[in-house]
């Protein structure tokens, strides 16, 4: 019999999550996550999945998405949203394990600066 996909709604986030290199953020426990940048009509769109990734791996990061766009990093505020460097808030949009894996989605929409 085949085993079927578990998915969780996650309520616990991680704290802080730091750049530290061109596609890689690190959260408070060192656990690595991916992101992916979108943004469409105003609104940015980072989606970030948890991996395992030696961190001989990680390059510092130089990209210019990176220092003009997505923070260095966010650290997490009441009411499931975080906050970057630049004050701007990031709401999480959902948060996942699926499979023993983590995601999570955060906006951010330029117009109300949230």
């Amino acid at each position: 019999m085949a085993k079927l996909p578990t998915k969780v709604h996650l309520t616990s986030h991680p704290v802080c999550l730091r750049n530290r290199g061109p596609s890689v953020y690190e959260d408070e426990n060192d656990r690595m996550w991916l992101h992916l940048f979108m943004e469409t009509g105003g609104v940015l769109q980072v989606r970030l999945r948890q991996e395992d990734i030696p961190s001989g791996y990680i390059a510092p990061t130089t990209s210019p998405l990176t220092l003009s766009v997505l923070p260095l990093m966010w650290r997490l505020k009441p009411g499931d949203r975080y906050v970057d460097q630049m004050f701007r808030f990031w709401r999480i949009v959902h948060h996942i394990k699926e499979n023993g894996v983590e995601e999570m989605i955060l906006h951010h929409s330029k117009e109300n600066g949230m």
